[in-house]
């Protein structure tokens, strides 16, 4: 039986990736779907010509990793992708955050890091020559940035991660993708929040594309997939521009946003 496996898939990429993966492999037998609202991914299986099977849990807990290691302990599929979409962020500095629930820092490396890594590692025995790992991390991972500190971070790890995960695998022909968009247009933001500036709103993409994007640079057997001029060229900067500097800058333009903001309420 071939398969593929998509987390985060309740909403945003994860779920586009869902929706264009048959398209993609037309050959799948079932595409397994994760995340934690399971209303959501009933409706999504409802508009599939592919078959889905759905496990409904929270990537935080040991219990969907269980269902999931089970099934495939009983069914031993072959796995032609994997991508880990489930993630979250959220905007504010780390005091700020902190002093609001002192759990979500941690819980956001828990599920950025820690599920991607897990969901990775019980997935690899299924996976043949050919099959592809898509991990979606982002242009935060470029470099640190403020108000953003342990989400960049995160998303530093999931790219690192892809590189060497990819070189690993390079005899057996599993090949890696890191997808590192910007600010793509999604529920994202409504969990994490806007930031002080409005320059990331100016590049917001459309989430079909980044995922188009991503799955054809996979087939490519591309490392690394960027959507976007804009995004090129911030990658382009982080490798030129010391991190320190960079840090002033987007500090600085913080800076005068918030400055902006409150002149327009007074007004």
């Amino acid at each position: 039986m071939r398969i593929a496996i998509v987390t985060g898939a309740s909403s945003g990429i994860g779920r586009e990736f869902v929706r264009q993966i048959e398209k993609f492999y037309k050959e799948l037998d079932e595409i397994w779907v994760i995340a934690r609202r399971e209303e959501r991914l009933q409706e999504l299986k409802k508009n599939m010509s592919t078959y889905v099977r759905i496990f409904a849990g929270d990537m935080q807990k040991n219990l969907v990793y269980k269902q999931v290691l089970n099934r495939l302990e009983n069914q031993t599929p072959d796995i032609r992708m994997l991508v880990n979409a489930a993630g979250f962020g959220k905007t504010g500095t780390v005091e700020e955050i902190s002093k609001q629930d002192r759990r979500l820092q941690p819980q956001m490396a828990e599920v950025n890091c820690c599920g991607l890594t897990e969901m990775t590692c019980l997935c690899l025995p299924y996976m043949s020559k050919g099959s592809r790992i898509v991990n979606v991390a982002s242009a935060a991972a470029f470099c640190p940035q403020t108000r953003f500190a342990v989400y960049a971070a995160t998303k530093a790890y999931v790219l690192s991660f892809s590189r060497a995960l990819g070189e690993e695998l390079k005899e057996k022909e599993i090949f890696v993708t890191a997808v590192c968009p910007g600010p793509v247009d999604t529920e994202f933001f409504e969990i994490s929040g806007t930031s002080a500036s409005t320059l990331k709103e100016s590049f917001m993409a459309c989430p079909k594309d980044v995922v188009r994007r991503a799955l054809l640079d996979s087939r490519r057997k591309k490392e690394l997939s960027i959507y976007g001029k804009a995004m090129k060229g911030a990658r382009i900067a982080a490798k030129i521009i010391p991190h320190k500097l960079l840090l002033k800058i987007m500090g600085r333009l913080d800076r005068i946003q918030s400055e902006k903001n409150e002149e327009d309420t007074e007004e």
